[in-house]
């Protein structure tokens, strides 16, 4: 599929509540009876955490306004008791991604939604190290999270570097997903890339009208996987 002349453009300009006054005299005095202390409130929500790059960190817009944050507007909307967590990281490439995902992981998750591959390609980085550390990502994800749904966002980049490069970056996302037997967004910017009205003066990262769009098309692929 051909980009739009500005959204190659754009990618190679890339570099990718009140208190009681009286409770401190009644927190005493129950002490004092013997009485025992309140149970904290476990927290039951599940986890959905956001892994990428500057588009998932939401760099130029406000944290409430990038994709990660308008999901959770969602999950709340429906009512679903799920908690966003947004680990995106502006100029992440898949080898960073891959060193830093065991950490980021430390606690369980039961979504993990992969968008990392973009700064690759426009760096020209080969194919097959961008296939091996998306698939070195999963596996962490499995290991340390084994009954988590796994996410992957698709990205593609403009045939700077030739139509053939350009291509194998692209079919990249559906073979891992193939592989993998995980959800795919085929194109996480469609709808918005190339498209000023929806993108910041750098013709890359979208605002938060382009956030929106989407957040909606996220969200078409992972509100079937919640449970």
């Amino acid at each position: 599929m051909k980009l739009p002349l500005p959204l190659v453009a754009a990618l190679l300009a890339l570099g990718l509540g009140a208190c009681n006054s009286n409770a401190p005299a009644e927190k005493t005095s129950a002490a004092a009876a013997g009485a025992p202390a309140a149970a904290p409130v476990a927290d039951t929500k599940k986890r959905i955490l956001f892994f990428g790059n500057s588009l998932t960190a939401g760099l130029g817009v406000d944290p409430e306004e990038a994709f990660p944050a308008l999901i959770g507007q969602k999950l709340d909307s429906a009512k679903l008791n799920y908690e966003t967590i947004n680990a995106g990281l502006s100029g992440e490439t898949t080898a960073g991604g891959r060193s830093r995902v065991g950490w980021v992981l430390r606690q369980p998750v039961s979504v993990f939604v992969l968008e990392l591959g973009g700064n690759d390609g426009l760096r020209g980085i080969s194919v097959s190290s961008t296939r091996e550390n998306l698939q070195g990502i999963i596996d962490t994800v499995r290991r340390r999270s084994p009954g988590a749904q796994i996410v992957l966002a698709g990205m593609q980049i403009p045939p700077n570097l030739g139509q053939s490069y350009t291509n194998d970056f692209k079919n990249i996302y559906q073979e891992i997903a193939d592989k993998n037997k995980v959800a795919l967004i085929p194109f996480l910017l469609v709808g918005v890339g190339g498209d000023p009205k929806l993108n910041q003066k750098d013709g890359i990262h979208p605002t938060p009208a382009g956030h929106r769009i989407v957040a909606r098309t996220v969200w078409h692929t992972l509100q079937p996987l919640l449970r």
